[in-house]
């Protein structure tokens, strides 16, 4: 039987306000990390509606995203331990750039984002070592140089907007 490699698909905002660049605080396994506002694309959802529902898990803010960043391709190993097995896993990550909104007051922080904060470009550099992957760094210096692509260049068929079928 052949089995299909088939990527994680992740959506992720790139914000900047005033020189300074939104990053959460997370737990994870390696520990504390940092990354960009981001997370699973879910069944059912376009890329930008994913992006734009992950933002406000993670930093309490409405999201509206305006363009497209960068498409990116990276590979995480994360090795066995504790009697749980290595893992390889390849991300496909689609970040956007967009407009932050008001925070909702009645929200909280999603399960396991410790804090939001707001990182200048030299302070993002200086703390690679906490970055929950490369690609942190890799879509904000993206962002620096003026990278943008039309929204349009993403295109969600409305089948999958149907959502998964219902489970038999």
């Amino acid at each position: 039987m052949n089995i299909r490699w088939k990527p994680s698909v992740t959506v992720a905002a790139v914000v900047e306000r005033e020189g300074r660049y939104l990053l959460v605080e997370e737990h994870t396994p390696e520990g504390l990390r940092l990354n960009n506002p981001a997370g699973h694309l879910d069944p059912g959802e376009s890329p930008a509606d994913g992006v734009a529902r992950e933002t406000l898990e993670e930093t309490t803010h409405l999201f509206t995203p305006t363009g497209l960043v960068g498409i990116y391709l990276s590979r995480f190993e994360r090795p066995a331990r504790e009697g749980r097995p290595a893992e390889d896993i390849t991300y496909l990550r689609f970040a956007f750039c967009g407009d932050l909104g008001e925070a909702i007051a009645d929200r909280t922080l999603d399960t396991g984002i410790v804090r939001t904060l707001w990182l200048s470009p030299e302070e993002v550099r200086a703390s690679v070592d906490r970055h929950r992957s490369p690609l942190v760094l890799r879509c904000i210096e993206d962002h620096l140089r003026g990278q943008r692509y039309p929204l349009d260049l993403i295109q969600t068929d409305p089948s999958v907007l149907q959502g998964p079928p219902p489970a038999p």
